[in-house]
């Protein structure tokens, strides 16, 4: 199967694919839809993937600064079932990311509830204790003076869910710039996702190379 040649960047390399799916390694930097600046998307390379009028179509949404897998269906029948494990809350997310400072312990979840927040600023997402649930389990995997690697599971689907449970932690992810300071790129990855549906969906994404320096100075091992 090949992919365009018009674009400037390269493809999102392909992690899974069967008769109904493929999880795309999303770069850090690449939108999932088009925007008006007219910038690369993840939709950019759908017509490769397949040809049909019924697909393909985003099952889920990464921030544009958010690495790792992307679950994309092929057709619209996989796409509802998709949709309906999501709804459900049987999608099971795993992210990585790295962080300033750290929790001071060693797991733990976090039940914070958010909500969106729009000013002449742009729009943020807060903790707000009328919203929808907001559920994330979380696990030290390692530290160093100054930041640490965490593993964290998101029970709930909200926008920036992981992204402001770092940050209410006390541990803005490293490069975050809405919550955090913003300093450099955005350290994280959706590192893993499975769903339960038949058969069973799975991938895991690789750490991007932005990523690495950080993992490795808190004990990852590549």
């Amino acid at each position: 199967m090949g992919w365009p040649i018009m674009l400037d960047t390269s493809p999102p390399p392909i992690l899974f694919q069967d008769t109904h799916f493929v999880v795309l390694n999303k770069p850090a930097g690449l939108a999932v839809h088009p925007g008006p600046r007219a910038t690369p998307s993840v939709e950019d390379w759908f017509a490769a993937l397949s040809r049909r009028k019924d697909g393909p179509w985003l099952v889920h949404r990464l921030d544009t600064d958010t690495a790792g897998c992307l679950v994309v269906a092929l057709r619209k029948t996989p796409l509802l079932a998709a949709q309906a494990v999501f709804a459900a809350g049987q999608a099971q997310k795993t992210y990585w990311a790295v962080v300033k400072g750290g929790p001071t312990a060693e797991s733990g979840s976090i039940d914070a509830p958010l909500a969106k927040r729009t000013s002449p600023a742009g729009w943020r997402m807060v903790q707000d204790g009328s919203a929808p649930p907001a559920v994330t389990d979380w696990q030290v995997r390692g530290r160093v003076d100054g930041m640490s690697w965490l593993e964290l599971r998101p029970r709930t689907g909200r926008t920036h869910q992981v992204r402001v449970h770092c940050a209410l932690l006390g541990c803005p992810v490293l490069g975050d710039p809405v919550y955090g300071d913003g300093a450099g790129k955005l350290h994280l990855l959706a590192r893993a996702i499975r769903l339960p549906l038949d058969p069973v969906l799975e991938a895991i994404a690789p750490p991007p190379p932005h990523m690495l320096d950080a993992l490795v100075a808190c004990g990852f091992k590549p």
